[in-house]
């Protein structure tokens, strides 16, 4: 039997179901339709499992998309602010990490409870295979759980990123099929890999952490490296990698806060006896300095001045060419999705199909490691849901 709604919403992760709690509270009729066997699977594991829910210092520029305006009309409606209060209301007790980022003391359980308590009163329905969506004289959404309708739609359902939680293509073949361009996905936040001599050096040092500074071109961060077996992960590395394309280069900063080809040759002077590893190793890991250092016991007094001044700039600015990434199993978010051109900024809905809404990963906006899609996905399903 069919059954009428003011809004059906496709996915209840973070945005669909911040989306279908500021629906409900306006008094609407809200279906809330889910593929997977359980809400917000992605908030569940998140932050290690205490959920990185947003950070202090929310910009624009936190963000990548095609427009990257578009995200600040979203953000300005409900900010870092409004969703902290939110958590402090529901006496969800949360800490701060580094550069700005939140998480529950508890688990990411709270999280998921706060977000379905305002739901309450909204019809979700799990293990909803989609089975066909169309128009006339509204939008009919056909599920394995029935058949639906409602003058509005807004699709949540995600991006590519962590396929073993469910995630789809969905919202971008319902795009294209109401005629709305989609901008290429591809992952973001992403470990990077390498082969060759890169691979070769950097395998045997899988596990080493380095507080580095990564850079390409104009973009930079300073955060942990870590070496894998396949390549580099890590905070900085994961940042830097949704800006890379194809083929692009970047540089590794091992030692940020010195400049070393100064500092080596000072070293020499001061320390004639000391051994180069154990130089480095007072501003590297043992590993890492190792593994520079090579495997000659020479002492510092026996190294050339032009030798650890070409090494002490090599490590400020080690060039890295990586051959992939760990693709959208490992990535923690879609880059690129539904074209914000197709959408109206304020609402996210689609300015050529009135009643369509596309908001969360879906969208070609794409935050920074550190609780930044996390915010989008509030920002954007508050927009939608206080239009719908």
């Amino acid at each position: 039997m069919e059954q009428k709604f003011d809004v059906i919403i496709i996915g209840a992760g973070a945005a669909g179901l911040f989306c279908a709690g500021t629906a409900v509270q306006r008094g609407k009729r809200v279906l809330v339709l889910e593929h997977g066997p359980e809400p917000g699977r992605k908030i569940l594991i998140s932050g290690g499992g205490r959920c990185n829910f947003t950070n202090r210092q929310v910009r624009a520029e936190n963000f990548l998309s095609a427009n990257p305006h578009f995200c600040k009309s979203a953000l300005a409606q409900f900010s870092a602010r409004d969703f902290i209060a939110l958590v402090e209301r529901a006496g969800i007790a949360y800490h701060e990490k580094t550069l700005g980022q939140l998480f529950c003391d508890g688990s990411a359980g709270e999280i998921l409870a706060l977000l379905l308590a305002r739901c309450a009163g909204a019809d979700i329905r799990l293990g909803a295979g989609l089975r066909d969506v169309s128009y006339a004289d509204g939008f009919v959404v056909e599920s394995t759980r029935g058949m639906a309708t409602a003058p509005r739609l807004v699709v949540a359902s995600g991006g590519l990123s962590i396929p073993k939680l469910g995630a789809s293509n969905f919202a971008y073949e319902l795009a294209k099929k109401f005629g709305l361009a989609v901008v290429p996905p591809r992952p973001a936040l992403v470990p990077l890999t390498f082969t060759g001599e890169d691979l070769a050096w950097m395998q045997p040092l899988a596990g080493v952490s380095v507080a580095a500074r990564v850079r390409a071109g104009t973009r930079g961060f300073t955060e942990n490296v870590l070496f894998t077996h396949r390549g580099l992960s890590g905070p900085a590395v994961l940042q830097i990698s949704s800006y890379l394309r194809p083929a692009d280069a970047f540089t590794v900063d091992f030692c940020p806060a010195a400049r070393l080809d100064a500092a080596l040759v000072e070293a020499k002077t001061r320390r004639p006896k000391a051994e180069l590893k154990t130089v480095l190793a007072e501003l590297l890991p043992a590993r890492l300095a190792a593994h520079f250092a090579g495997t000659a016991p020479l002492r510092m007094a026996d190294r050339p001045d032009k030798f650890l001044r070409g090494l002490g700039a090599q490590l400020n600015a080690w060039p890295l060419s990586p051959t992939g990434t760990e693709g959208f199993a490992k990535a923690e978010v879609t880059a690129g999705g539904v074209d914000t051109e197709a959408l109206h900024s304020r609402s996210c809905e689609a300015k050529a199909v009135p009643g369509l809404y596309f908001i969360g990963e879906a969208v070609d906006v794409t935050g920074w490691l550190g609780g930044y899609n996390f915010q989008w996905a509030w920002a954007s399903g508050q927009a939608a849901g206080a239009a719908v």
